[in-house]
């Protein structure tokens, strides 16, 4: 089973059954943002470290970025996204995912909240 953890600026990280970490939007982050008109996804094989842009979002509120949870590599971008970015919104946990990478230290998403902490974070926040 693939286990799902949170960052504190609202992207959710999945480790894949093959070792990569699929990383998207959260629901909260989406609903906030609006309806996404545009998202510029990183380079396939590009090279990220911690704290770097990997993706540019801009919606009918606002832009924003997605900064790196954790250095790594890209190993996939979801190409569907360029054409639509409102799959971003319709379904964000599922086919709205950004890209996948496959990451320098996978002991890194020990130190991002799982599912209950995130949840009691953003109540905080709504």
């Amino acid at each position: 089973m693939s286990q799902v953890k949170y960052t504190v600026d609202h992207e959710w990280l999945r480790m894949e059954d093959d070792g990569m970490v699929t990383i998207g939007l959260t629901d909260f982050a989406q609903a906030h943002l609006g309806d996404l008109v545009f998202v510029r996804l990183p380079e396939v094989g590009a090279w990220l470290a911690k704290g770097d842009e990997a993706v540019v979002i801009e919606s009918v509120k606002a832009a924003s970025q997605v900064m790196m949870p954790m250095a790594g590599t890209v190993t996939e971008i979801n190409e569907t996204l360029a054409d639509d970015p409102g799959k971003a919104n319709e379904d964000p946990l599922g086919a709205g995912w950004m890209f996948k990478m496959k990451v320098n230290d996978a002991a890194e998403l020990n130190s991002l909240m799982d599912e209950s902490a995130y949840a009691a974070m953003i109540k905080g926040q709504a």
